[in-house]
């Protein structure tokens, strides 16, 4: 058989640079906005997913070293710049570009998206260009100026009829009868125009209102009013600090001063409805002036923005929890590596040297800091939910009258822990160990907020989650089972509440604590298709809520995993393949395979490894990792291999798992995380070649 060629060297770049290039690139890919970046020689150095959607360009283009002439020039064949000489149209604006000069320019394409460019130089004559859609923005303040174009338009038609109607009444002096005719239907007619004008105000989707120099209220619609808890006809003739209170005045004071100075002022502002709900306004207050120039008033227009606020807000955290799950899960490869070498060799120390003192002292704490290591990532992957969960039936008042004694032990004897149930029979579909962990982390934060002492309560009950706070914790509607941590310690601002869920973020000195027990306990719960909620206010206390899913307590399975477990299967002498780009790693799973028994043959990358499956039929199973340079990683081996001896035992080694460890992919198919022990590696071989 012809010999394979070797695998091009997968990039020039050191590997370091290579995924640093790449980390750049996927991070991009989240943004929503279209980024380019053009060197001096006007080359693309790189550009996200965004930009070729928004432009609708061809992938081919998005390749770095694409000269920004190809995509103008792709432009100008597609009519994008309108009828003319084409060759002309690209050499003005290549020249333009060449200028690297920082512009800001709004462009219509031809399906109708308005597109807002912004272009920055960088240094060494390079540039970067955002592209952002404003179609919706753009809209939406159209629409904001029609409803500000009728509302002028029905006050001046207001202002005629009044100005008619006072013509009418001096005509009508000349008579007694004539005055008290024309008066009666003047007024009649006045009636008529404010209920006409009220209507429509009312029925307009905006908050209407206005107020005069005395920062007086003298009229609000309907939707104005109950904005603020009050009927239009309660508003009238209220100062504006009454009605709005006193927080939100000192908030628009400024704003409100402007205006009646002469300047159009627009602000956002937020208010806490009758419910407690949080709600979101965008204002606008344009001068009422008289003919001779005097500011009398003001009218006011604002739109509801909470729907769009929450939208955006659910967006952001979607976008940074998948941009750190991703980065954690690359850290988690290459940690899970250097442990598989640690563990790897200190367990051979160790039974090289089973009586040595130094075993005790030196080995066994470095054996356990490994441990604490793969754990510690284990924690990180949940948290960026791509470590797997093992959820079963849980009674959770079962399990958190089992987690207080243990609170009751790590807490000091000034904190009192009590445990409260609103409901039985509360089973829940979660993994009953990171649910303890979770419990516990929120019981130690407690601890920490209450240095003097102070009360601990963990209550459980039954809550039916729907509509708006569905929607807010993201969650669907539906029963969920509420376990709620309640300190009455120091408490949180809400600068710190609206970072409580980052990663490493901390209140707490360095040293005392890593900032991760929050978003680990975040991670947890929404992987377990759950939502947390947390409330707390200054020297008053905090409450933390997680809630999962109930699900109807069932039966336990008969079936149980010692019974389930694969039958001893011999290991001597089978020729196994072991597939690992990483030597030292590579190096101590040949030592746990000959410790087994088996022989062994080595490759280090894919194509390697499918030539000697190839050529070697003697080869009894193959043992390869998941992440592996070359065009040909562990996934694409796995498939060859499924093809060409579709019997042949398969297990796949990942430093980080987006799936269950056991089977993967195909039912054929085993995942052994790494870390591993020479036990795990000899179950998952047995598994894989009994099954």
């Amino acid at each position: 058989m012809t010999e394979r060629p070797s695998p091009p060297n997968p990039a020039a770049l050191p590997i370091s640079d290579q995924r640093y290039r790449e980390m750049v690139s996927a991070a991009l890919d989240h943004i929503n906005d279209g980024v380019t970046v053009f060197d001096h020689t006007l080359r693309l150095v790189t550009c996200n997913r965004s930009f070729l959607r928004l432009l609708d360009f061809p992938d081919h283009l998005g390749t770095p070293g694409t000269p920004f002439e190809a995509f103008i020039r792709y432009n100008a064949e597609r009519g994008e710049y309108g009828p003319g000489d084409i060759d002309a149209q690209v050499a003005e604006r290549v020249a333009d570009a060449a200028g690297f000069s920082r512009h800001e320019t709004e462009r219509r394409r031809p399906d109708g998206t308005l597109l807002l460019i912004r272009g920055f130089p960088l240094p060494h004559n390079g540039f970067i260009t955002l592209y952002s859609d404003i179609t919706e923005a753009e809209r939406q303040r159209r629409q904001i100026d029609q409803h500000q174009s009728e509302l002028e338009a029905h006050i001046a038609a207001r202002t005629e009829e009044l100005t008619a109607a006072n013509a009418e009444l001096r005509g009508a002096l000349e008579n007694n009868q004539k005055i008290a005719t024309r008066l009666r239907n003047s007024e009649a007619r006045l009636r008529n125009s404010e209920a006409r004008l009220r209507l429509i105000t009312d029925t307009i989707p905006a908050h209407i209102a206005y107020f005069d120099h005395t920062w007086t209220y003298r009229y609000a619609n309907k939707r104005y009013a109950e904005w603020f808890g009050w009927t239009s006809e309660g508003m009238t003739d209220k100062p504006i600090r009454e009605v709005i209170g006193e927080t939100l005045f000192t908030r628009v004071e400024a704003d409100v001063r402007a205006a009646l100075a002469g300047e159009e002022a627009t602000y956002e502002y937020a208010l806490d409805g009758a419910d407690g709900a949080r709600m979101f306004a965008r204002s606008t207050l344009l001068p009422d002036i008289s003919p001779d120039g005097t500011i009398i008033g003001c009218f006011v227009h604002s739109v509801d923005i909470t729907e769009q606020r929450r939208t955006q807000n659910a967006l952001a955290q979607a976008q940074k929890m998948e941009a750190i799950g991703q980065l954690t899960g690359g850290l988690a490869h290459d940690f899970n590596n250097m442990l598989t070498v640690i563990m790897g060799n200190l367990t051979g120390l160790r039974e090289a040297l089973p009586e040595a003192p130094e075993m005790t002292e030196f080995v066994e704490p470095a054996m356990g800091a490994a441990e604490g290591g793969a754990e510690l990532i284990k924690r990180l992957l949940t948290f960026s939910r791509q470590q797997p969960i093992e959820p079963c039936a849980v009674e959770v008042n079962a399990l958190v009258l089992d987690m207080a004694r243990l609170i009751r032990r790590s807490v000091p004897r000034a904190i009192t822990v009590s445990t409260t149930s609103r409901d039985d029979d509360l089973v829940a579909q979660v993994d009953p160990h990171q649910l303890q962990s979770a419990l516990l982390n929120l019981a130690l934060n407690a601890r920490d907020a209450m240095p003097n002492g102070g009360q601990l309560g963990i209550e459980t009950s039954l809550e039916r989650i729907e509509g708006t706070a569905a929607s807010d914790l993201e969650v669907p509607p539906g029963d969920y089972i509420q376990i709620a941590v309640t300190d009455n310690g120091t408490g949180m601002d809400g600068a710190i509440l609206a970072r409580v869920f980052e990663p490493f973020f901390t209140t707490k000195n360095f040293g005392i604590g890593s900032g991760l027990g929050l978003s680990m306990v975040y991670g947890f719960i929404k992987q377990s298709s759950g939502g947390v909620r947390i409330r707390s206010r200054q020297a008053v206390g905090t409450t933390v809520a997680l809630l999962v899913p109930r699900v109807a307590p069932a039966g336990t399975d008969a079936t149980d995993g010692a019974a389930r477990a694969a039958p001893p299967v011999a290991l001597s002498n089978t020729l196994v393949l072991l597939v690992e780009d990483d030597a030292e790693v590579r190096k101590i799973v040949r030592k746990q395979l000959a410790a087994l028994g088996c022989a062994v043959l080595e490759a280090e990358n894919g194509h390697e490894a499918a030539d000697m499956i190839e050529n070697v039929p003697a080869i009894g199973a193959v043992l390869t990792d998941v992440v592996m340079p070359g065009g040909m990683d562990g996934r694409a081996l796995a498939r060859f291999v499924r093809r060409l001896r579709p019997e042949l035992p398969l297990v796949l080694m990942s430093g980080y798992a987006a799936q269950h460890p056991g089977q993967h992919e195909d039912r054929d198919t085993f995942v052994l995380a790494k870390p591993f022990t020479r036990e795990a590696l000899a179950d998952a071989l047995r598994s894989a070649m009994h099954h």
